[in-house]
């Protein structure tokens, strides 16, 4: 199924946040794992959502496929709230753990899946599309993390989705499986479903998505391209060939972020890269070059110094929401 027949025209997005909140309390302390957080996605879009631990990643996406509640602000599927969504088979989500039966095989923890769905996808369809064909008569317990994952996902096609959610999908995959995993998921984004997913892995962001929401602390910290995120946070770099003993001058022009050398050559970091640029020629460098700062980079300076943890507030009479506790 093409983009254009899983999605009408004037219908409302794939998925609308506004103003989303989620709170929770620890050790007596509010712990705020999403903080006002604003996202639309459209139709057949592939999104990543990267971010450091406790960035509210996962407390977001857990919201999206109503696992729980926002604290504040609302949360859209396809225009109905999630649960409706999940229930009409248009939402699919590929987690971390949970869900599996271990004394089954694969195929029939498939079957026994698919039995769920009014209208399911041929069993040998999906497990061909997600690669456990191979893996039919194993059981679950056998199988390594990176093929339960796999699992994951053949249940997860059964009900043929318009939007899936996969948070942190290839965790426990090697090279190779990983590799395997996001050529399937090329295919699937292929006929216009929607991805979003969450990730540590910042190369999975840059070659599989066509746009990353960066979250830090709770909040969106950046949202667009790869090369548009990277020249936000990062401005441009400027190498060139220059003389060792003007390193000092050239740091002490406006705007340079950092400097470093290799050898000969300079490679400078500055918000301002015609500047930099005519200040390096006016010292006499030579083999200019000016590239965007890589998404590395970018991350590192988008999400800042101890963003691994949420923001807390001491506040004793907050209710206690466990299902909040996996930001």
């Amino acid at each position: 199924m093409d983009q254009d027949t899983r999605s009408e025209q004037g219908a409302p997005p794939a998925l609308r946040l506004r103003q989303v909140t989620k709170h929770f309390t620890l050790a007596r302390q509010r712990v705020e794992a999403v903080r006002g957080v604003d996202l639309e996605v459209g139709h057949g879009e592939v999104v990543a959502m990267l971010g450091p631990n406790g960035a509210g990643k996962t407390t977001t996406l857990d919201m999206v496929l109503g696992l729980t509640q926002p604290s504040s602000g609302g949360v859209e599927v396809f225009g109905t709230v999630p649960r409706a969504a999940v229930d009409a088979g248009r939402v699919s989500a590929v987690l971390q753990t949970g869900g599996l039966l271990r004394d089954l095989t694969v195929e029939e923890t498939v079957e026994v899946i698919a039995s769920t769905f009014a209208s399911p996808q041929p069993v040998a369809d999906v497990m061909e599309r997600a690669g456990i064909t191979g893996l039919a008569r194993r059981r679950v317990s056998k199988c390594s993390g990176g093929e339960q994952q796999r699992l994951r996902f053949a249940l997860a096609l059964l009900p043929d989705p318009d939007l899936l959610v996969l948070d942190e999908p290839t965790a426990g995959m090697d090279v190779g499986a990983r590799r395997d995993f996001w050529a399937a998921m090329h295919a699937e984004a292929a006929q216009g479903r929607t991805i979003i997913f969450a990730t540590h892995y910042l190369e999975e962001a840059n070659t599989f998505a066509d746009r990353i929401v960066l979250m830090s602390g709770g909040v969106v910290v950046a949202d667009g391209t790869t090369e548009a995120i990277r020249a936000r946070a990062t401005g441009r770099v400027v190498s060139a060939d220059l003389a060792p003993e003007l390193d000092a001058r050239l740091e002490a022009a406006a705007g340079v972020h950092s400097l470093e050398r290799q050898g000969p050559r300079v490679r400078v970091l500055a918000a301002d890269s015609d500047a930099l640029a005519r200040t390096l020629l006016d010292l006499g460098g030579s083999n200019l070059e000016i590239t965007t700062g890589s998404l590395d980079e970018a991350f590192l300076a988008l999400t800042g110094q101890g963003a691994d943890e949420p923001h807390r507030t001491t506040d004793e009479t907050t209710e206690h929401e466990t299902s909040g506790s996996r930001a």
